[in-house]
């Protein structure tokens, strides 16, 4: 079997480390109220952390700026590399995550309202941007998924075909934070088409779907979130049944 690198999911709300819902900002969970030294330990067994600022994306800035320095911090002990994502609209807010420290920067939104923003931060930092395509229904989610475009995954991806970007990062909102199991058909089908490697997410529940999604060609990499820190399976069982 292919390694496929396991990512930890940090999602921040109010300073804490939360999950919601199927993306509903009304079905929050609580994990942990110290994002930074839950970094700490999850650095202990994996090398990249994926971090979302969730009022970012709905505020269309970055708004938690501050806990995500001390998680990239907490992290980047030893060459530990931290991916940030939720409001980066703009190069200001790139530049700003990649200046405290980020490996890479993850944008929805702008992949879908500013094509040419996203290709040209690719084009000053290759290997660096990350392109968030969070489906709802097969069209992709905007504005912290609280809207929905008229575009698909693909349509995102074959409008940067050629860019220098790190990954696309696909995530099936319906599932996201079920625990039910990944979308694998429509993962499956975006990896073969996109010409980019696919980070998986969403539905992650069991060592199953983590073996499962890490037998699709062009699958780099899988983001758990909840099943993890509701105990479905350690760190150590999931990075092993991906591959690692």
């Amino acid at each position: 079997m292919r390694r496929v690198q396991l990512i930890p999911a940090i999602d921040l709300l109010g300073g804490q480390a939360v999950r919601l819902h199927q993306g509903r900002y009304d079905q929050v969970t609580v994990y942990d109220q110290d994002p930074a030294a839950l970094a700490a330990r999850l650095r202990r067994a994996c090398d990249r952390l994926h971090v979302v600022d969730l009022e970012g994306a709905r505020a269309g800035s970055p708004v938690q700026a501050d806990v995500v320095r001390a998680v990239v911090a907490a992290f980047g002990v030893d060459g530990g590399s931290v991916q940030v994502g939720g409001g980066i609209r703009s190069a200001a807010a790139a530049e700003r995550y990649l200046a405290l420290g980020a490996d890479r920067i993850v944008l929805g939104t702008a992949a879908v309202n500013e094509p040419a923003l996203v290709r040209d931060l690719a084009d000053r930092f290759p290997g660096r941007v990350v392109v968030a395509v969070d489906a709802k229904d097969g069209r992709v989610a905007v504005q912290g998924w609280e809207q929905v475009s008229s575009v698909t995954a693909l349509d995102v991806a074959r409008a940067l075909a050629g860019a220098p970007i790190a990954a696309l990062l696909y995530t099936d909102v319906s599932r996201d934070g079920t625990q039910v199991g990944p979308n694998l058909e429509a993962t499956r089908e975006l990896s073969a088409s996109c010409g980019f490697p696919v980070l998986a997410s969403g539905g992650v529940g069991s060592l199953a779907h983590l073996r499962a999604l890490a037998q699709i060609p062009g699958v780099a990499g899988v983001i758990v979130g909840r099943a993890l820190y509701e105990g479905a399976f350690t760190l150590a069982e999931a990075i092993e049944a991906a591959g690692g």
